[in-house]
């Protein structure tokens, strides 16, 4: 049953067999009169969850939703108690999703700010032409480990990937990391190779700066799903930068 009495209210919305256009229809009238939160429950498949929306509010997801969660989103935060599909923060400006449970491919796809943590895995091509805005810098915490071109064209902002799903001294096993990087950075916790990470990224051992951001986002992270921050930042990370600013710039030199 939905409720909606006051600005302050948290606004209680079944999903059950609703159509997507629908269901994202009742979800921005709710934001547009107010409301500070809006639960979503039995959420199967659903697209576009978020979409857009301009307003620093709360949208608790229970269910599954699908493709482009809180895609072009400027200040929610979306909670999802379960997993997430493809395209998650599709061009993001700001504002937070937080998944309790895994995420499919192109995840944080052109996000030029907030932040997107993921309990579990993530697809394909997370992080791929992530970018910097004026102040605005995203940020991507992964705690389990990342199918192949993790951080593709990646222009600017932070992905951190903990490996936490990994047994002991197990590898990483994406490959592609960081093709056609030029800014930004990458931190990986636990083992990754030469071999694994595109010809244009450097690899390093975080400097204190580096380890000051990785010690900020691994808190967050987590408080949010009820880890020991000291037992993560107790493995070593490995620091991926771009080795060019622009690298395949003498492509379309005449």
């Amino acid at each position: 049953m939905d409720g909606h009495n006051s600005v302050s209210d948290t606004v209680m919305i079944e999903a059950d067999g609703m159509h997507f256009r629908d269901l994202n229809a009742r979800i921005r009238a709710a934001a547009a009169a107010g409301a500070r939160k809006i639960i979503l429950s039995s959420v199967c498949g659903q697209r576009y969850l978020g979409t857009g929306i301009s307003r620093d509010m709360e949208i608790e997801i229970h269910g599954t939703p699908g493709n482009d969660l809180g895609a072009f989103m400027n200040g929610p935060k979306i909670t999802v108690f379960g997993n997430a599909q493809d395209g998650c923060g599709n061009t993001m400006n700001r504002g937070a999703i937080i998944i309790h449970g895994h995420a499919g491919d192109v995840l944080g796809l052109a996000a030029r700010g907030g932040k997107i943590l993921v309990q579990g895995g993530v697809g394909y091509r997370a992080g791929i032409h992530m970018k910097e805005y004026q102040e605005k810098k995203p940020v991507v915490v992964i705690g389990g480990t990342a199918q192949d071109f993790l951080g593709e064209y990646m222009a600017g902002g932070i992905i951190i990937l903990l490996g936490l799903t990994l047994n002991g001294g197990e590898a990483h096993r994406a490959r592609f990391i960081g093709t056609g990087m030029h800014g930004g950075v990458i931190y990986v916790r636990g083992k990754v190779g030469e071999f694994q990470v595109g010809r244009e990224v450097g690899m390093a051992s975080p400097g204190e700066e580096d380890l000051a951001i990785i010690k900020r986002h691994v808190e967050e992270f987590a408080a949010c799903f009820g880890y020991d921050a000291q037992k993560i930042l107790a493995h070593d990370f490995v620091k991926l930068f771009p080795r060019y600013l622009r690298p395949y710039g003498r492509l379309y030199a005449y």
